[in-house]
Parts: structure tokens; C-alpha cells; sequence
């Protein structure tokens, strides 16, 4: 009894793992065999009705394993993504924004560049939106990531006081403007993780996504 049982245990386990598309092929295949069984001998099926149909089946077969695929390859991702984010704690990244936290006489931002550049000016400003210091980066030949460091230092020489500023950033080639973003640096405190994915806790910017990082320091 004890034998049976444990064949019928054993059976039933191996019934409601079946997948959805192992069932439906079942289903089909039976009503297949007993259409074949029940047809007419004067008006057999249509070879061309029989073949349609399980050229059907096997569409709806390899749609189910190609899902499979994504979902198992969409997990490794994510699995992969996460550990990346999570190695990035308490690394400085630099994202897109236009901010400066002056502190202890040393500030960093950077400028992103589509293209290479014969000049690429940055203008840091103070809180009313006033040009205190006006950096010169020269000429980058690969476009990318152009981080800088700024002192403290304005244009009359002085010392400006630690705090926050903003800054703004063009490039030159050729005589002519071409695209430059503003990139802010700033130090990852955490990683939350969601169904879009990891996601950067920065200091000072809040949540960032881990595809906005443009370099990581």
C-alpha cells in the first residue's frame, strides 16, 4: 500500500508541473486522434487541415518556450543589475544636473560631450544665478564624460564660501556650438530594488536610475 501510494503521490506531482502548453498539446493531440478515429471514410480529413493544425500547435509550443527564455534571461539581468547597483555604495557617480556642493574648498562636476570639442567652457554661479567663475577645461578630442574640480576660487580671486552653487556648460568645435550637458557628482548611499529595476539613492539628488550613471568615480 505504502508502494502505491507513494507511485500515486509521485504521479500527481508529475501532473500539476506540467506546463500550460504540455496540456494544451495533450488536449489537442486527443482530439486529433479521436477526430481521425470518427472521420468519414468517404470524406477523410484534409491533409492540409491536419497539417495547419499542428503547424499551429507547434507556433503556440515555441511562443510558451520563447517566454520562458525572456523570463529566465530577464532574472539573470535583474540578479546581475542588482549586484552591480549594490557595488556602487558608497562610490561617487556622475549623473545628469547642474549642481556644485562646495565643501572644504573642493567641489566636482562634469560636462558630457557628443562629440570632440576644441574648447569646452564651464560657468559656476552662486545662488542668485550670478557668473562668479568662469573655467576653461580645453580641448577634448574624444567625446564622453569630462569630469572637473573646482577650488573655491572666484574670478577676483577671493575664496567663495562652502555651500551649494550651479554651473553651466558649453563646447565649441570648429568655431561652432555643439551639444554639452551639465553632469553632477554625487555619492551613492544606498540601492533600492523594484520592479524597474536597481535603483541609486544618491546624496543631494535622491533616487537615480542605474542607467542614468555616466561614469562612476
Amino acid at each position: 500500500m505504502t508502494t502505491v501510494n507513494a507511485v500515486t503521490s509521485s504521479t500527481g506531482a508529475a501532473t500539476t508541473t506540467r506546463t500550460a502548453a504540455q496540456q494544451s498539446e495533450d488536449r489537442f493531440l486527443k482530439l486529433l486522434v479521436t477526430q481521425m478515429k470518427n472521420q468519414d471514410p468517404l470524406n477523410p480529413l484534409d491533409n492540409a487541415q491536419v497539417t495547419s493544425q499542428m503547424a499551429q500547435l507547434s507556433t503556440v509550443t515555441g511562443i510558451d518556450k520563447l517566454n520562458d527564455a525572456v523570463k529566465a534571461l530577464s532574472s539573470s539581468f535583474s540578479a546581475s543589475q542588482s549586484l552591480q547597483a549594490a557595488s556602487l555604495v558608497g562610490h561617487g557617480v556622475m549623473i545628469p544636473g547642474n549642481k556644485l556642493e562646495l565643501a572644504n574648498g573642493a567641489a566636482y562636476g562634469g560636462v558630457e560631450l557628443t562629440q570632440a570639442a576644441d574648447k569646452v567652457t564651464v560657468m559656476i554661479k552662486d545662488a542668485s544665478g550670478k557668473v562668479i567663475h568662469t573655467a576653461d577645461l580645453g580641448p577634448q578630442k574624444t567625446a564622453g564624460s569630462v569630469p572637473f574640480q573646482w577650488d573655491g576660487t572666484v574670478d577676483g580671486g577671493s575664496a567663495a564660501p562652502d555651500g551649494a552653487y550651479t554651473f553651466e556648460v558649453s563646447a565649441m568645435q570648429g568655431g561652432k556650438k555643439i551639444d554639452a550637458a551639465a553632469l553632477a557628482v554625487g555619492m551613492v548611499g544606498s540601492v533600492s530594488l523594484g520592479v524597474q529595476g536597481a535603483t541609486l539613492n544618491v546624496a543631494g539628488y535622491g533616487p537615480i536610475a542605474l542607467s542614468e550613471v555616466k561614469q562612476i568615480l
